[in-house]
């Protein structure tokens, strides 16, 4: 299968292309690797790909030295000139959009970021699909689109009405927009609320390594609503098992769908949702504990309030994930967080 894969220099994004290049799958990545956050990390991530920084360029494909069927392009999602000819030009059969401005809090100081990649750079991906009878459509959303939704476990089946941040509006707005997608030109689409993923070759910006490089360079760490958080903690290796299967499982219309008591999760159009998630929230006090042991030291800590745009607790209810592809994420954090601090030492020579 042919297959675009945005955000190709990300976290998900660089697990999801090495495990379909594995399966023997054609790979075109795409990214613009902007400075979010440290590049050379980005820059890392695709070196394991066989994409050499060197060799890099805009708008030009580069060529993997360690998978013959990967190339590389970097390009911005709101080029949309140059989006409608890539698409034009290669044919994929599926596309899995794992491109975006992440970042909850980084959405109150920068929000155009945010229109800019989530909202016009989505539009041209599913232009993209629209116009280049694209089999499958899967992209990313987030956990973050419960936004004040008390119920637990969060159900795909919850009302997410009350985001309470631009980054999670932006995400509820691509469901939106790849429903209305869906509805209008019969593209199977399937969107993923991924809950906190952490793991090796994280972002740096999430609170796993900020965690760990404030301790490591012994700095205090900053522990927000006085440490009274919870979070379903998700390790990469079960997200990308989760993507892979998705990509995969191309939906249908839902026979049984009622619009007398509509699903948000399913449709009358191709359209599907999936959580994936631990299903097991963590206190952030215990998360902070599994991170000292791994490294053993202790952490000098700075209480401080609730941030604008988070929330007090994530937790996926992954039934319909289980019971429509067989999968149920599983990995234990204590050792999820071991053998990402050891990568983190390593990485950052520490």
């Amino acid at each position: 299968m042919k297959i675009l894969v945005t955000g190709a220099a990300g976290f998900i994004g660089s697990y999801v292309s090495k495990h379909l290049l594995a399966y023997g799958n054609e790979v075109i990545g795409l990214d613009n690797i902007n400075d979010y956050y440290d590049i050379n990390l980005k820059y890392g991530r695709l070196a394991e790909l066989g994409i050499e920084k060197e060799n890099i360029g805009w708008y030009k494909f580069t060529s993997s030295t360690t998978f013959s069927n990967f190339r590389f392009i970097r390009m911005n999602l709101e080029d949309t000139q140059a989006m409608q000819m890539l698409f034009a030009n290669e044919g994929f059969e599926c596309v899995c959009n794992l491109a975006a401005q992440a970042g909850v809090r980084y959405s109150i100081q920068n929000p155009y970021a945010y229109i800019k990649s989530n909202v016009d750079g989505f539009l041209n991906v599913l232009e993209g699909c629209r116009h280049n009878k694209v089999r499958h459509f899967v992209y990313a959303s987030s956990s973050s689109v419960y936004g004040l939704n008390g119920k637990v476990p969060f159900s795909e089946d919850d009302s997410i009405a009350h985001p309470v941040s631009l980054y999670a509006a932006s995400k509820k707005s691509n469901e939106l927009m790849a429903h209305a997608y869906s509805h209008l030109y019969n593209i199977p689409s399937t969107g993923l609320r991924f809950f906190t993923v952490y793991g090796p070759w994280g972002r740096p910006d999430m609170s796993p390594f900020l965690f760990a490089d404030a301790i490591l360079n012994h700095r205090p760490i900053k522990v927000f609503n006085n440490g009274d958080m919870l979070r379903d903690f998700t390790y990469i290796d079960d997200i990308v098992e989760g993507v892979l299967k998705v990509i995969t499982h191309i939906p249908t219309a839902d026979a049984t769908w009622n619009p007398e008591s509509p699903s948000p999760a399913s449709s009358s159009a191709p359209y599907k949702i999936y959580n994936i998630g631990n299903s097991q929230p963590v206190k952030l006090m215990d998360f902070i504990q599994a991170i000292e042991n791994a490294i053993g030291e202790e952490a000098d800590k700075i209480y401080l309030p609730m941030q604008p745009g988070d929330v007090y607790q994530t937790y996926a209810d992954t039934s319909r994930l289980e019971n429509e592809l067989g999968f149920k994420p599983h990995k234990d954090l204590n050792e999820g967080v071991k053998e990402t601090i050891g990568w983190y030492r390593n990485f950052y020579k520490i």
